[in-house]
């Protein structure tokens, strides 16, 4: 099992942005695309090595009014770091 890193950041290989076409969040790399979920895609988004996990938590508990996230999230940032999406 790998350790996520304190304060998760979207590798620099990795842009995330709003595809209108696909109508989704989608991470751009140079070998293609991979369409996100709109949780995904929220927890993406916080990933900016300036907010620790505990803070990603806390804003999207905030933020969609909800509690008991943090085992999904750290699910969605070990794929993450297992895909090379998060340094």
């Amino acid at each position: 099992m790998s350790t996520l890193p304190t304060h998760p950041k979207l590798s620099r290989r990795f842009r995330l942005q709003y595809e209108e076409a696909q109508t989704r969040w989608v991470l751009l790399y140079p070998e293609g695309m991979v369409q996100l979920n709109d949780s995904a895609a929220e927890i993406l988004k916080r990933c900016d090595g300036v907010r620790s996990l505990e803070a990603i938590v806390a804003e999207l508990e905030q933020a969609f009014h909800a509690q008991g996230i943090q085992p999904q999230v750290e699910a969605l940032l070990e794929e993450g770091q297992h895909r090379g999406w998060i340094d």
